[in-house]
Parts: structure tokens; C-alpha cells; sequence
């Protein structure tokens, strides 16, 4: 649990306190990480280096702002820094889809039966860019405009991704709810 004891033990900077903050907040930090990273080791990297901003702004959090949310933020703008810098390398990752018109109530249903776990591995199938905006919009709940401003993009592109990364996943969805329903037959 995370005390103003501790955040207290954090600012003088004693490594025990650091290293609780960080068992801590691992979990949380990293799920933020592995939204919008493809592999595991490159999510740990960009968590580490947010964890690392985290410990060395902690003097200067307001009271008043809580913390979890605080921290959130500094690693979620940290993905988005580690994304503008490797934008280039990331453009190259493309995903080529056929985006067909799905059986909604199929791609709804089959939704509320998958776990986290395997939406994540669903959300790592989306190009880059129209990834990070969707976590941006759909998770983290920051509005077109502050995800234009923070990627440099247009609001109407920030939509665009938005839209693209939703019609990549109920295809993606549709395909296996409709493999869940033909295995489920089959046995």
C-alpha cells in the first residue's frame, strides 16, 4: 500500500522506501507499459524509465493530487515519448486487414467472455500509431484533443485511429468468436 509515510521515505530518497514504491506500482505501471508496447522487454523498459521519472519528480507532486493517478500520467507520457522517438523504427510495423462488416451481437457476446489478458494480446495487433491513440481514447480517457496535442497530430487523425483501431478489433474479434463457435460445434 502506498502511504504518505512512504512517498515521504521516497523524497529523502532511501532506496528500501524506492524499492517498495516500485514493487508496489509494478503491476499497475506495467499493464499502462504493455498496452502500448509489442513486446514484454520493451513495455519493461519504458515502465523502468517512467519509474525512474516518477522517483525523481516525487518532490514536486502537489499534496492535493493523488498519487496513483499522478504516476499513471508520468508513465503514460513516457510511453508517449519512447513512441515519438522511435516512431521511424514503429512506422515500419505495419498490419494488413481486411476489415469486414461483423455480426455485432456475435463480436458483443464473445466480448463479454474474454479475459484482459486476451484482449491485450488483441490490442498488440494493431499498427502503432492507431494503438497508441486507442489506449490514449479508450483506456486512459484523455480526449481527442489533449491525444492530438501529446502525439502531434490532428483531432480529426486522433478520430481516424480511434475508428481503425475499433474496426481492426471487432474483425479481429468476429474472427475468433466465430472459431470459438465452430470448435464449440466440432467437439
Amino acid at each position: 500500500m502506498i502511504t504518505d509515510a512512504l512517498i515521504a521515505r521516497c523524497i529523502r530518497r532511501d532506496p528500501k522506501a524506492q524499492h517498495e514504491l516500485y514493487t508496489a506500482m509494478y503491476p499497475k505501471l506495467m499493464a499502462i507499459c504493455c498496452r502500448y508496447e509489442r513486446n514484454r522487454q520493451d513495455a519493461a523498459a519504458t515502465m523502468n524509465m517512467g519509474f525512474l521519472k516518477i522517483l525523481e519528480r516525487i518532490g514536486t507532486r502537489r499534496p492535493e493530487v493523488p498519487f496513483e493517478p499522478w504516476a499513471r500520467r508520468i508513465v503514460i507520457n513516457t510511453v508517449i515519448d519512447s513512441f515519438r522517438r522511435n516512431k521511424e523504427r514503429k512506422a515500419q510495423e505495419t498490419m494488413d486487414v481486411t476489415i469486414d462488416d461483423a455480426d455485432h451481437r456475435e463480436v458483443n457476446g464473445y466480448l463479454n467472455h474474454m479475459e484482459a489478458e486476451a484482449f491485450a494480446d488483441l490490442l498488440q495487433r494493431l499498427p502503432p500509431m492507431s494503438r497508441n491513440v486507442f489506449n490514449l481514447f479508450a483506456i486512459d480517457g484523455y480526449a481527442h484533443a489533449e491525444i492530438a496535442e501529446l502525439l502531434g497530430i490532428s483531432e480529426g487523425t486522433s478520430k481516424w485511429h480511434v475508428s481503425h483501431a475499433r474496426s481492426i478489433l471487432q474483425q479481429a474479434i468476429a474472427t475468433l468468436a466465430g472459431s470459438r463457435t465452430i470448435n464449440a460445434s466440432i467437439r
